[in-house]
């Protein structure tokens, strides 16, 4: 059934987007580098290799660049229009052709690079290649700030693979042993609503049974330190 609303959601949007579309393409073929796609292996369902699709948003030779697969606020490698598509998410939007084509979902975890599945936890990891990657999911929803986490890191690959890593595996995996139908549309509508109001808390309201955060990473997630929240 999810299947069948992946299919049927993918296709409106692609339809409904069509004026973004032809916006954005051309702007992207004139400026820049004038790449419009970037395509990059991603690790997928059963633990294989797709290729994800977005819209070009940095230079092309980034992946070989600085912090490789790693993205930081203010990232020199970015664009000037990628910053505007990024910040908006409109760089995602590229992946409904992923969701249409059955490499990915709506909702599930967020499709990694291999260097970047490797830093999931060996437990976490068997558990997230049981479900097709999602466009959205507990991950980019809990993450959406994650540059800003790893610009304040006294070390950005050191926090990523030990702190942020680790959480998100166990976030990823938390969907996984959970699919269902009403989890599926309650993850799109908290999508939306993150999207709009970006520093809600909502997620973290409508979810009891979240894995709890580590301390490190619950102010960027606007929640009060475990202390004081047990106290």
């Amino acid at each position: 059934m999810i299947r069948f609303f992946d299919v049927l959601f993918s296709l409106i949007a692609i339809i409904v987007l069509t004026p973004l579309w032809l916006a954005v393409v051309p702007i992207l073929r004139f400026t820049g580098e004038g790449e419009v796609f970037f395509r990059q292996a991603r690790v997928g369902s059963g633990g294989g290799s797709f290729d994800l699709l977005k819209f070009a948003t940095m230079l092309k030779n980034s992946p070989n660049i600085g912090t490789g697969t790693i993205t930081t606020k203010d990232d020199p490698r970015v664009l000037p229009l990628g910053k505007f598509l990024r910040a908006t998410k409109i760089n995602e939007l590229p992946q409904l052709f992923n969701v249409l084509k059955g490499d990915m979902s709506v909702i599930g975890p967020r499709p990694q690079t291999q260097r970047c599945f490797d830093a999931f936890p060996e437990k976490y990891q068997r558990e997230i290649v049981k479900s097709r990657p999602g466009l959205s999911g507990p991950g980019a929803i809990a993450f959406r700030g994650e540059d800003r986490m790893l610009a304040d890191a006294e070390s950005a690959e050191r926090f990523y693979d030990e702190v942020i890593m680790p959480y998100k595996g166990r976030l990823e995996a938390w969907y996984v042993e959970r699919a269902n139908l009403g989890l599926y549309f309650a993850l799109i509508g908290l999508t939306c609503w993150v999207i709009v109001f970006s520093s809600s808390t909502a997620f973290w309201r409508t979810f009891g049974s979240l894995p709890a955060p580590p301390e490190a990473l619950r102010p960027y997630f606007g929640l009060p330190p475990a202390s004081r929240q047990t106290a």
